[in-house]
């Protein structure tokens, strides 16, 4: 067997090893709302840093919020996969960039339970609360099989939380002889492996730290390597210590859940601004109360539809997986398929919500004193990621539904 790599956790990590695998899904996003007052205050300061700021990736692990999915074997919670979406929503109502990297690094725990178990106590049996990034461009890295694994080069962008994470999945893609592409793999890279770029300059997330990673002919074991096709809701290498429900999912294609809440978040703490703040405004310009207005009154209403209507289609799709999960059969297509179309249906009324919202706060939403401005820059910069995007995660379902010729989605 090949010798275990040897690494010490980040100093920001919990020394002890605590179990949250009692902690009920009431309670998880109880622990996520009761750091509200904590997140609405270091808000701006996130932003500034461009990352996680280390007292609040330590309230974070304090409060078991990383290890919501995490196996309960192994001391994590194990809640079901709507948890992202109540929890991350909990969190982006103050702070959304704080909310991202919850559903990232907390969804990289579920992932590494379908790697093979000699991958999972790798990094587990030195720390529970190991960090992980990732980057999803799997045209980023190029690879040669080698003997006993990868040699793998690349450079990804977006890698979100990867100043405070440990490791990182890093996807490649897989070509025969002839150009094509056979596989798409995830590569489990060591913080010592790879180098991190500095080009997070963005409008919004600016907290998130979604910077650039490279590596230079780096030599990955097969055993921290992976088929992104194990994560279709088949049997995979994780199975034989993770068979529950939760590791039965088709994890790519309800891979949008894992941050819809954060738009989710923006809409819903963008309606509790603005509509507190309209019920006592009057208008600078006729000094008329704003909640008198019916062209208020009606976008008001709009907004809110938008929302209570997004959170169902979010929840029902997450209900909808676990319930096939428990049967124990597979996923099948036309529900993957669905999954994503609801997802990006689901983010685009949250963000038309949040733009209506704005139009009501008038000049007052504008000012960067406020948080109004930042839930609409961080709702749109939330929508740009491509699993929200219709061009593509709308392609996929009218391919299914109209018998459309091509190759399989990646689901």
């Amino acid at each position: 067997m090949s010798k275990k790599f040897a690494w010490t956790p980040s100093p920001v990590l919990p020394k002890a090893r605590v179990s949250f695998a009692d902690v009920s899904y009431e309670e998880m996003v109880s622990r996520a709302h009761a750091l509200g007052p904590k997140l609405a205050a270091r808000a701006e300061a996130c932003e500034k840093l461009r990352r996680l700021p280390d007292d609040t990736e330590r309230d974070l692990h304090d409060a078991g919020l990383f290890r919501f999915v995490q196996p309960k074997r192994v001391g994590g919670a194990e809640l079901d996969v709507g948890i992202f979406i109540d929890v991350c929503a909990a969190l982006a109502r103050v702070c959304p960039s704080t909310a991202w990297n919850v559903g990232n690094l907390g969804s990289h725990h579920w992932m590494l339970g379908y790697f093979p178990p000699e991958t999972q106590d790798e990094l587990w049996d030195t720390s529970l609360d190991v960090l992980i990034a990732t980057s999803l461009a799997f045209a980023g890295g190029r690879c040669r099989k080698v003997d006993g694994g990868w040699e793998v080069t690349g450079r990804w962008p977006l890698s979100s939380g990867v100043d405070n994470s440990d490791w990182n999945m890093l996807g490649f893609m897989v070509r025969d002889e002839g150009g094509a592409i056979v596989d798409q793999r995830f590569a489990l890279a060591h913080r010592s492996e790879y180098e991190i770029i500095d080009t997070w300059h963005a409008v919004g997330l600016c907290g998130t730290g979604s910077k650039d990673v490279a590596v230079k002919e780096l030599f990955v074991p097969e055993r921290r390597t992976l088929s992104a096709w194990a994560f279709n809701g088949k049997p995979h290498p994780g199975s034989s210590v993770n068979d529950t429900p939760l590791f039965r999912l088709p994890l790519l294609a309800l891979g949008p859940y894992v941050l819809s809440g954060v738009m989710l978040g923006c809409a819903q703490g963008a309606y509790d601004l603005v509509v507190g703040a309209a019920r006592k405004r009057n208008t600078t310009n006729t000094g008329v109360p704003v909640n008198v207005n019916p062209t208020v009154q009606i976008k008001v209403a709009e907004a809110s539809a938008r929302i209570d209507n997004a959170e169902i289609i979010m929840k029902r799709a997450c209900e909808h997986a676990m319930a096939v999960a428990r049967t124990g059969t597979e996923p099948k297509q036309e529900d993957k398929v669905r999954y994503r179309r609801d997802a990006f249906f689901a983010t685009r009324a949250c963000l038309e919500a949040v733009d209506i919202l704005m139009t009501v706060a008038g000049s007052g939403g504008l000012y960067t004193t406020g948080p109004m401005q930042r839930l609409f820059r961080d709702a749109h910069a939330c929508n740009a990621h491509v699993m929200f995007s219709p061009e593509i995660q709308g392609a996929i379902f009218g391919q299914h539904a109209l018998g459309s010729p091509g190759p399989a989605p990646l689901l």
